[in-house]
């Protein structure tokens, strides 16, 4: 039977607050494990720190989504030994590199995917900004070119990148789709077309809330469609500490991240018992919400 895992983000468990108070790496996994998620996210650059880490969740369950950020083909080649020797569920590829022409990525996305199939170590290319995959438009000729390149879908970054009109016109639906066909892992974070992270629990934010809550039941019904009987998606909530999170005048985030990561996942759990295992096409009917002024 197919499986949701919902994992929480480490970084995501950063305070930066004034005060200056941050838990320890301890007390993040005791709070993630006692609220029942499945796994984390974590970076996977650093021998030290992915053995620290892994002696933090030994006995836990707690399965891992282990992030880098390579600049060149053999930049992933030491995360992929990490991964070897601390297994993950897969690896999130932030290519932190801009390349103008499209010609000039399809080496660099070759050499990737080459490594992952020599590990047999899923590797998924995140849909980020100031990365490979930045521009939403740009990363369509990339699946032009490579049209199974795995991707990790976080629809924030092109949501605000390239600030969609509300509603999102059905060009937009049609690309967003594109992407969410290729999605073999989703980043769980809500935004606007001006702001990459919005509180989820104000009820202005709903119309937004609801967006993404669609786009999600597509990308899910799509994954399913696609995924063996027995496979399992990663949802990984990522509400990010400042300046992602907005902050009031003195600096604190405006609503408690942690509780709007429970009601995060929360959400995402119920749209995947909802998204039914049956073809999905761009004739699926969305929500036509009000606009946004």
């Amino acid at each position: 039977m197919q499986k949701l895992l919902v994992f929480q983000s480490l970084w995501a468990m950063e305070r930066r607050h004034p005060d200056g108070c941050e838990r320890s790496l301890e007390g993040n996994i005791a709070m993630i494990l006692e609220a029942g998620f499945d796994g984390i996210s974590a970076h996977y650059t650093s021998r030290r720190d992915v053995e620290r880490l892994n002696q933090a969740i030994r006995g836990s369950g707690l399965k891992i989504e282990g992030v880098c950020f390579p600049k060149c083909v053999e930049d992933l080649r030491m995360t992929l030994e990490l991964a070897s020797e601390f297994p993950v569920s897969h690896i999130d590829l932030q290519a932190d590199v801009r390349p103008r022409r499209v010609e000039d990525c399809l080496p660099l996305l070759d050499g990737w995917m080459r490594l992952a199939e020599e590990t047999a170590i899923p590797v998924y290319v995140e849909t980020h900004r100031h990365r490979i995959t930045s521009d939403l438009l740009f990363t369509l000729d990339l699946l032009d070119r490579r049209p199974d390149l795995p991707l990790l879908a976080d629809l924030s970054h092109y949501l605000v990148g390239r600030e969609f009109a509300f509603p999102v016109e059905a060009e937009s639906q049609v690309q967003i789709r594109r992407i969410l066909d290729n999605a073999r892992a989703f980043h769980g974070r809500i935004g606007s077309c001006q702001q990459i992270q919005i509180e989820l629990s104000f009820p202005q934010h709903r119309p937004w809330v609801d967006l993404f809550g669609d786009w999600w039941a597509y990308g899910f019904r799509s994954w399913r469609s696609r995924a063996a009987e027995d496979a399992e998606l990663v949802m990984t909530c990522e509400l990010g500490p400042r300046p992602y999170a907005i902050t009031d005048s003195d600096g604190n985030d405006t609503t408690d991240r942690w509780a709007e990561a429970l009601l995060l996942r929360e959400m995402v759990r119920e749209i995947w018992t909802e998204a039914a295992p049956s073809p999905v096409s761009d004739a699926d009917n969305l929500r036509t919400p009000e606009p946004v002024m």
